[in-house]
């Protein structure tokens, strides 16, 4: 079976065909991603009209792309993601979508974006998840630990309350004077860091709360009045700079771990599995890896490759598998679609 996944939830215009085999082995014939990153740099963050246009401009040469790389196959189906996201860029990979189907005579399933992030851990891979499962979705808009008892099984367990961990990033770069989009670029700086001077410390939001849940807008606040109380000559500094982005990352990272790893306990899982933009950051997945084996826990943790991380049309794909008895004759868009809740 050959699925064509169409994402533009967000400001990345994503086409895929991926091939499911007998044995359920997922293989990318193709993935093609166009990018707005440069365009909404100078906003700090993704305008959604713009976001919309450039969609619609985008879209026919990307899925053009996505097939006459996978060398034109014969498709059985498209999966197009219905929610969450920007309502006016899911409106456009929607229609557009349905247009296609209609001219090719298939089947078009919705995807949830969320599900489509966790079941990229399925892709180019020859070990299966192991359940009950913990998913950690963290990226740019949202952050949450969801239950997966199985595919299509799945409950909330705890999310953020204001700003995601992506968005965190995002916000507390943009203080730095570093740019956008935050997390790549907080890493990088962070990577540089030679030697601890100032000694910066921020609070870990929530992270002894008995709960799952959340809250990085405070963290936001406390680097812009570390920041503000600053010397113009410190603010410039590489030596302030690479601190602060060491501290920012690792003070996320030690709020991802704990809150995670807790639910894990809780709910006896036998697997934990990151996914999202932000489970592509190197040292929130080193650390991951190594706060299991310290604390002696029996979980498998699973790894999505990086570049299936960020938003991209194969994991839609993916989930058009498992969502393929779906098929609506009436697709909606669905800006605050929840993994638990009704398409």
């Amino acid at each position: 079976m050959r699925i064509l996944g169409i994402e533009t939830s967000c400001d990345d215009t994503c086409a895929a065909v991926v091939e499911i085999k007998r044995n359920r082995d997922f293989k990318i014939l193709s993935n093609v991603v166009s990018s707005q990153v440069k365009l909404h740099a100078k906003y700090g963050g993704v305008f959604p009209s713009l976001a919309k246009r450039e969609h619609q401009k985008n879209l026919p040469f990307v899925v053009k792309k996505a097939l006459s790389k996978a060398k034109n196959p014969k498709i059985d189906l498209i999966a197009v993601t219905s929610g969450p996201g920007l309502e006016p860029c899911l409106w456009t990979g929607i229609n557009f979508a349905k247009d296609l189907a209609e001219k090719m005579k298939l089947p078009v399933v919705p995807i949830n974006h969320i599900e489509a992030h966790i079941l990229a851990n399925i892709i180019d891979k020859k070990s299966k998840l192991h359940f009950p499962a913990l998913c950690l979705v963290v990226s740019g808009g949202h952050t949450q630990i969801i239950l997966m008892k199985g595919i299509s099984q799945y409950k909330i367990l705890g999310e953020t309350r204001d700003d995601a961990a992506g968005e965190c990033f995002d916000k507390t770069a943009r203080i730095l004077g570093l740019g956008y989009p935050g997390g790549p670029i907080i890493s990088k700086t962070a990577k540089k860091l030679k030697k601890r001077e100032m000694k910066i410390i921020l609070p870990r939001p929530m992270i002894h709360q008995k709960n799952y849940d959340f809250s990085f807008s405070g963290l936001k606040t406390a680097v812009l009045y570390d920041f503000k109380k600053r010397s113009l000559k410190t603010k410039k500094s590489q030596q302030y700079i690479q601190e602060m982005c060491a501290e920012i990352q690792q003070t996320i990272i030690d709020v991802l771990i704990k809150k995670t790893l807790k639910a894990a306990r809780d709910y006896k899982v036998k697997s934990v599995i990151l996914s999202g933009g932000v489970a592509a950051n190197n040292e929130l997945r080193k650390q991951f890896q190594s706060a299991i084996k310290n604390q002696h826990l029996k979980i498998i943790i699973s790894l999505p490759a990086k570049n299936l991380c960020t938003d991209n049309a194969a994991m839609v794909a993916a989930a058009g598998f498992f969502n393929q008895q779906k098929h609506w004759k009436e697709i909606k868009a669905n800006a605050n679609l929840k993994i638990d809740g009704k398409l």
